[in-house]
């Protein structure tokens, strides 16, 4: 089996981005106050705070799993219920802890093709039942970029957010990708958060640069109550926090944290561009941020594993390929091209065997 250089199953295979690196070094020398208190933590919220154009309270965690839990554990409580897409990676890939960390509140699912949820769907799982029997609805919870690699428009957050406030509901973004969808959307990041009625956003790190560290963002202040509590008990207030914080300095004050993603966006509409029309093989889904589902014959897939490329197949049996800040164009053509050229040899048997 060929060993790549690069493999393109997830975009968390990337190390450190140099400008987050820099950061973490020049945070290295010397010593400094723990658990925030150093400049480096306060110098980190106040870049968020500028990008967003808020006054809004950042927090820093280790990873995305304890952003989204403990922020949808700060808008409901135990017998409240958060509605999201059965897509959702609060659904689907934080093994309960939502749950967990709210004591007990239930996530409710609304299927959805695209694994976008919609007003209509937010509708009617908030008016489904209102007896005291059933749990509250007491938020929703999208993710941007989505699981399908598709993102919410300003339009399509504005719409959700506009059917939360009128069922009494925080909205709440899981932002794991939350980068690459302003790069998608070319938007200012307010404008699908806070400008747009999102509450409170989890900003992921980790897929866009960082080595590991998510920010929780509050754009709704009065949620943030007691939060820092919430991170303790949790095992998220690191120590030594600058560790967590200065990075995100060095992706926010250098412009590197949209770069990165609109890096990996288009090593995604490169691959797709390439194999697009070719035999046997289509799109899952429309290629909008670094994401590329594509749906091919299991004899492809199996061919191209025995060449040595990693992908996942659980969405829809989809293989799946994401990209990162660091993703290598040649790599990515190399992929293109066996990818190419199982489909030609394919289509060859095929018609041989018939």
């Amino acid at each position: 089996m060929t060993e790549r250089p690069q493999q393109f199953a997830s975009d968390n295979y990337a190390g450190l981005c140099p400008e987050a690196w820099a950061a973490m070094a020049k945070a290295n020398a010397g010593s400094a106050p723990a658990y925030g208190e150093d400049v480096w933590t306060k110098m980190a919220a106040d870049a968020f705070r500028n990008l967003f154009e808020a006054e809004c309270e950042v927090f820093f965690v280790f990873n995305g799993t304890a952003a989204n839990a403990l922020a949808l554990s700060s808008v409901c409580q135990s017998f409240h219920s958060v509605i999201c897409s059965a897509a959702a990676h609060v659904e689907t890939d934080e093994c309960g802890a939502p749950e967990f960390f709210s004591n007990g509140a239930k996530l409710l699912t609304a299927a959805s093709a695209d694994g976008r949820l919609t007003p209509a769907l937010l509708r009617g799982l908030a008016t489904s039942r209102s007896d005291i029997h059933f749990p509250k609805p007491s938020a929703a919870s999208i993710t941007q970029a989505t699981e399908t690699g598709l993102v919410y428009s300003v339009e399509q957050v504005r719409a959700l957010s506009f059917a939360c406030r009128e069922l009494d509901l925080k909205l709440h973004m899981d932002g794991a990708r939350f980068a690459n969808a302003c790069a998608a959307l070319d938007c200012a990041p307010a404008d699908i958060t806070w400008r747009a009625g999102v509450d409170v956003l989890c900003f992921g790190g980790a897929k866009n640069g960082l080595g590991l560290g998510e920010a929780v963002i509050f754009f709704d202040r009065a949620l943030a109550k007691d939060f820092e509590y919430r991170c303790k008990q949790a095992g998220q207030l690191a120590s030594k926090m600058r560790f967590l914080a200065a990075p995100w300095l060095g992706l926010l004050e250098s412009g590197a944290w949209l770069r990165n993603a609109r890096h990996a966006n288009s090593c995604a509409r490169r691959l797709a561009d390439k194999v697009r029309g070719l035999p046997g093989l289509s799109l899952a889904f429309p290629v909008e941020a670094n994401a590329v589902f594509l749906n091919a014959p299991e004899t492809v897939l199996d061919a191209l594993r025995k060449k040595g490329w990693r992908f996942y197949t659980f969405i829809g049996g989809a293989a799946l390929f994401m990209f990162a800040w660091d993703a290598d164009p040649a790599q990515v053509d190399a992929l293109a091209a066996d990818l190419a050229e199982i489909a030609q040899s394919n289509m060859a048997f095929n018609r041989k065997v018939r």
